[in-house]
């Protein structure tokens, strides 16, 4: 539909009808305009998967690898073809809009929702999030680039200021926004925190540069609750505040328009950008709308295996891998991870996935039949108890595996119950007069012994054993945080000594409160095991082994929406547990299970070290894969891994007086570690793949003008006895640049494919605009004239070729200079 025709439709609408689609119609939908072929759009969260409108684990969804693990990839059309999955996903659950993807920056190792955004890099995080909405756009969904921007952290996220210099924000933080919206993303969503004194709901970087620079015609929603204020958001490049009904747009937003505060021709242009979004995702005309297809089970399968497979980084490894499965006759699976693995982040972002391959599920069935397969787990990681599930606890009403969710009114009388799989309720049915919410189940005990109950939640709550007290307080709301209201509320705990192994009865309740939130969450776990003795038990089976695989990674709810990190070494004794299983068995492989960096500090002990990431459903299968050669580890790491939180250049996101100082401006992530002349433990681009590979020539046009798109010609050879991948990266270097510079900056980067002995020829694209850099005086993009460097190779730390290119001046759209006025 051309503007023309929507246009016509705006016509059609009174004011009160404009002003009522600016605001959402509920948490996930917006309004209908039946008057003028408007149905509602539907909106979910990403980009680990379509969960929906309902928090409920009986509508499962496909869970792909975290956004991590796909930036790892460094490879576009395998992003592409994950967002055809997450587009079929959502057509088949309804939803027209995804939430996804996140293009925060992984600018300090501790944020808390690092493993939901890409890279610290903005030309890799750029190119990877851009293919991911091309691929979801390419099927009539919707892909929504955020936090937009600067939003990279969580501590104090909601009211957090982030000071950040111009020229910062232009080169990097606004850079993969500006590559998701040149690719045609349909939505942008403005994030909580303040840039540089202003909210982003109303900030100016939301007209220049995203909609008159960058041409975005879409529609800037805001994240759930970031809008507080009404006529400073309304007269800004906001188009949308979700959720509804009601909050600070509504009445007061009408108010203001007939007030003269806020002028309708604001309001038409984002009643236009609504509607251009409907016609674009099939809810303007909805009858036109083609049936959602429903992805074959066995194809998704295969797709998430071969993705994990292909962001798992193989960050060391002294021959051992890949494993010659005939030649094992016995094979040690140690770690809590082993079977319990952690397959996605904690937050809005979880989806309730339709299966779980664990690493020791993997890796049994690709040895069945041909060697035996132990498992010891180790000492407790030291996670808090799990939520109440099938696999340990009946119903006990119907007998059925899983718990009895009711809900009571005041008296304690029953309105309604249903049977679920899971004690984690985040959206339980609210009949009229509902009062409190129970959570009954029959706990199966494994062990006697102290247990550990929980039950999460705000407002009063209570827990019992067999009739018992553990949990009986008032714990009041104190978050204006979503995340942590509604979807990961904070537990408490009580233990209750279980002397056998008959049933107990476990009963939690919450009251309904007004402003406590949503989430019920009943936990239990049985008591740990003797340290030491786990210890030594996996320590003797990786000792009686062939080869021991040892899986590590950060704890349930580490990794989450809503906190950061204070800490990167793994919890419990699992660095112990690796260090004594290596010395017992040189032939170990570890595996880390992590979203983002941790501190390996046994590393140079083991014979391999492989990241699998947050791998989605698929981990076990990916695994086996990759550790019996199965497939090559495609992955490269899109972030620098520091050896110790102490030597990462921005080591901390807490706010001060509740700001945040980009210091560190330009030099972020590998770029600082250049600038302060250190080398980390893992360099931005780091991977080994199954072969080796020669670097053995670069070819780069003599003279470029400015603005032009130009190739670099890698030659490489692959010395190695297997066919293998290799990521060809070029970086950029400026010597004696008139303005500040990164030492060196990603460029462009390819990959290439060859057999034992062959060569390949990479061809690199460096686009024009790799070469500019904001001018604050001149508030415009300037390219510098003059000699650049040319940098090849397998990381940012591992360059063997060099040449120059000379940067001529000549058309650019912004003036080219060679000095004075930068």
């Amino acid at each position: 539909m051309n503007d023309e025709e929507l246009l016509r439709l705006l016509d059609k609408l009174s004011t009160e009808q404009k002003v009522r689609l600016l605001t959402g119609a509920t948490t996930w939908r917006t309004h209908a305009e039946p008057g003028v072929g408007l149905g509602e759009m539907v909106t979910s969260d990403g980009p680990a998967g379509v969960r929906g409108e309902a928090w409920d684990e009986r509508e499962t969804s496909a869970l792909l690898p975290s956004a991590s693990a796909l930036a790892a990839m460094w490879d576009e059309p395998l992003v592409e073809e994950l967002g055809g999955l997450l587009a079929r996903e959502a057509r088949r659950k309804g939803v027209h809009v995804v939430l996804a993807p996140t293009l925060n920056l992984h600018r300090s190792p501790v944020a808390g929702r690092h493993f939901e955004c890409l890279s610290e890099d903005p030309e890799l995080a750029g190119r990877t999030g851009a293919a991911l909405v091309r691929g979801i756009q390419a099927h009539g969904v919707a892909a929504t680039a955020k936090h937009y921007v600067a939003n990279d952290s969580e501590a104090g996220r909601m009211t957090v200021d982030v000071r950040v210099a111009e020229r910062t924000l232009r080169e990097v933080y606004l850079a993969p926004f500006e590559a998701a919206v040149r690719a045609g993303a349909w939505a942008v969503m403005a994030g909580y925190n303040g840039v540089n004194g202003t909210t982003m709901t109303a900030h100016p970087l939301l007209a220049r540069p995203l909609k008159d620079d960058w041409g975005f015609d879409g529609v800037v929603l805001s994240d759930w609750g970031a809008v507080r204020t009404t006529v400073d958001t309304a007269t800004a490049g906001l188009d949308l505040v979700m959720p509804g009904p009601g909050g600070p747009w509504a009445e007061a937003l009408l108010e203001a328009v007939r007030a003269g505060r806020v002028p309708l021709a604001a309001v038409d242009d984002k009643v236009i950008r609504i509607l251009r979004l409907a016609d674009r995702v099939g809810a303007l005309d909805p009858a036109r709308t083609p049936a959602a297809p429903v992805p074959p089970p066995v194809s998704t399968r295969r797709l998430l295996r071969r993705a994990a497979a292909a962001g798992t980084v193989l960050l060391s490894n002294d021959g051992l891998l890949p494993l010659a499965a005939a030649e094992l006759g016995t094979v040690a699976v140690i770690g809590t991870h082993a079977v319990r693995p952690q397959v996605q982040g904690g937050g809005s972002a979880g989806v309730y996935p339709e299966r779980i391959v664990t690493p020791m599920a993997g890796i049994r069935d690709h040895l069945r039949g041909r060697a035996r397969v132990l498992h010891a787990p180790g000492p407790a990681v030291g996670a808090p108890p799990p939520p109440l599930d099938t696999s340990n606890c009946v119903d006990p009403r119907t007998g059925e595996a899983g718990v009895l969710v009711r809900l009571l009114d005041p008296e304690g009388r029953e309105l309604h119950a249903e049977h679920r799989a899971t004690g984690r309720q985040l959206e339980p049915p609210t009949p009229p007069g509902a009062h409190t919410v129970e959570v009954r189940a029959l706990l199966i005990p494994t062990a006697p012994g102290a247990w550990t109950f929980g039950v999460g939640g705000f407002g009063r709550l209570t827990l019992t054993v067999d009739g018992r007290p553990v949990v009986d307080g008032d714990f009041p709301c104190r978050t204006d945080d979503p995340a942590v209201k509604h979807v990961t509320p904070p537990c408490q705990y009580g233990r209750a000594e279980i002397g056998g192994t008959e049933p107990v009865l476990v009963v939690a309740r919450r009251e309904l409160a007004p402003d406590t939130g949503r989430a019920t969450v009943v936990t239990a776990a049985p008591p740990h095991p003797d340290p030491h003795e786990a210890l030594a038990e996996a320590v003797e089976t990786g000792r009686r082994a062939d080869v021991a695989v040892v899986v590590v990674g950060t704890a349930e709810g580490a990794e989450a929406e809503g906190h950061d990190r204070s800490s990167l070494a793994l919890p419990g004794h699992q660095d112990d547990l690796v260090t004594a299983v290596a010395a017992a068995n040189r032939r170990t492989v570890v595996v880390v299970n992590a979203g983002a960096p941790v501190e390996l500090p046994w590393r140079n002990a083991v014979a391999a070290v492989l990241l699998t990431w947050f791998p989605g459903q698929e981990a076990g299968g990916a695994l086996a894969d990759v550790l019996f050669g199965g497939t090559e580890p495609g992955g490269r790491l899109p972030t620098t891994w520091g050896a110790r939180l102490d030597d990462a250049p921005v080591a901390t996101t807490h706010p001060d007086q509740n700001t945040v100082a980009y210091a560190e401006g330009l030099h972020m992530g590998h770029r600082a570690w250049l600038r302060a002349g250190r080398s980390p433990a893992y360099w931005f681009g780091h991977g080994l793949g199954y072969t080796t590979w020669a670097y053995e020539g670069v070819e780069a046009p003599a003279t470029v003008v400015a603005g032009d798109d130009f190739r670099v010609r890698v030659r490489l050879r692959n010395t190695g006895e297997r066919s293998g991948r290799e990521v060809v990266q070029l970086y950029l270097a400026r010597p004696g640049s008139v303005v500040e510079r990164p030492v060196r900056w990603l460029a462009g980067y390819t990959a290439v494919r060859a057999a034992p002995g062959e060569t390949a020829e990479a061809v690199v694209r460096v686009p024009g605009r790799a070469l500019r850099h904001w001018s604050t005086r001149a508030g415009s993009w300037r390219i510098e004239a003059g000699r650049f460097s040319v940098l090849a190779g397998r990381s940012a730390g591992d360059l063997p070729l060099a040449t120059t290119v000379d940067v001529q001046e000549g058309y650019f759209s912004q003036p080219t200079v060679s000095g004075s006025g930068l």
